[in-house]
């Protein structure tokens, strides 16, 4: 079945994913995530709770609507930008001389919250993790300002939300303090489940029933 060979060669990709050595520093992909995940994270702890083929489906479709609007954008923007410094590394997804661009899929259920014009969308708080990777990419990067694109993975429809660089600098450099004081005195932050309202352990490579559970 087509549906088996996808899913076998997903599997396999993630799995050589999974097999090579981080780069030993924190990702700004999961900042405002639980501290927790993140420090297992940069001291490339093996995962207890392996991502299923399911899973895997939704974040290929989520690479190849990043990959298209790349392409599309790639005489204003700079695809793929790397930043580092001494403790975190990461990739910005889109840059020019103003701004920094996180391009973002979603599900077309959270589409529509984010839509509902009865019940306004609180961005700043529900996206709070993805607005902490564009700071830290517009900080060092010396940009004014950051936009999240989000994108319905069913109809390619668009709603943006910009903000100035400034207004969430301190939170980046809260959240890298907090998790450079549990890296340097080498201790295990304890399970803070931040995201998806309170639900991140379901999403978690290491679980509250898996390794997690068991520290």
């Amino acid at each position: 079945m087509i549906q088996d060979k996808l899913d076998s060669a997903l599997l396999e990709e993630e799995k050589k994913k999974s097999n090579r050595t981080r780069s030993g520093k924190w990702a700004p992909s999961s900042f405002g995530r639980c501290y927790r995940a993140q420090y297992w994270n940069r001291k490339n702890e093996v995962k207890t709770n392996p991502i299923e083929a399911s899973t895997l489906r939704i974040f290929q479709i989520g690479k190849l609507i990043h990959k298209m609007f790349q392409d599309i954008l790639k005489s204003e923007y700079l695809p793929e930008v790397k930043i580092e410094t001494p403790d975190v590394l990461g990739y910005a997804d889109m840059v020019n001389i103003e701004e920094v661009i996180d391009i973002k899929s979603v599900r077309s259920f959270q589409f529509k919250l984010m839509k509902n014009k009865k019940k306004p969308y609180n961005f700043r708080t529900e996206k709070f993790e993805n607005i902490l990777q564009v700071t830290f990419y517009g900080k060092e990067l010396n940009r004014k300002n950051g936009r999240l694109v989000f994108v319905d993975k069913d109809s390619l429809d668009i709603i943006e939300f910009s903000f100035p660089i400034s207004e969430f600098s301190k939170e980046v450099d809260k959240e890298i303090g907090i998790l450079n004081k549990y890296w340097f005195a080498e201790e295990l932050p304890p399970a803070s489940p931040r995201c998806y309202n309170g639900k991140e352990c379901l999403y978690c490579g290491y679980s509250i029933i898996g390794k997690c559970k068991e520290a």
